[in-house]
């Protein structure tokens, strides 16, 4: 590892005010153990319009595999992709923040539509 930030997507859940998730042994385990790490998550309201996006930041600690933690959180957290995940880790809460804002349409950018925007148009 050098010293720039690692980003990963993750399968979470949120458990005793606190973010937790799955994942197998390498660099995913090695970079986010006993460090702080930062968690990003966006999402639209149903009815669109709205959108949110939060920051957290926090330590993350392996959780220990007790009978408790299989029956409560690592049945909840289903892999995406095929593989062990045998280390389950809890981002302890440091600092959150976030804001909720309304989408703007792509001709309200001020800049010129790309080739992509203008066939979402057509």
């Amino acid at each position: 590892m050098s010293d720039h930030p690692e980003i990963f997507p993750i399968n979470y859940k949120v458990d005793h005010e606190s973010l937790v998730f799955r994942t197998g042994a390498g660099t995913k385990l090695a970079a986010a153990l006993g460090k702080t790490v930062a968690f990003e998550v966006d999402g639209t309201a149903p009815n669109g319009g709205i959108a949110w996006s939060v920051v957290l930041k926090g330590s993350a600690a392996t959780l220990p595999r007790t009978p408790e933690l299989l029956a409560h959180i690592e049945q909840l957290l289903f892999p995406w992709e095929t593989g062990r995940k045998d280390h389950s880790l809890r981002i302890s809460p440091e600092s959150v923040t976030g804001r909720r804002f309304k989408v703007a349409g792509p001709l309200t950018w001020g800049g010129p539509l790309d080739e992509a925007t203008r066939a979402g148009l057509e």
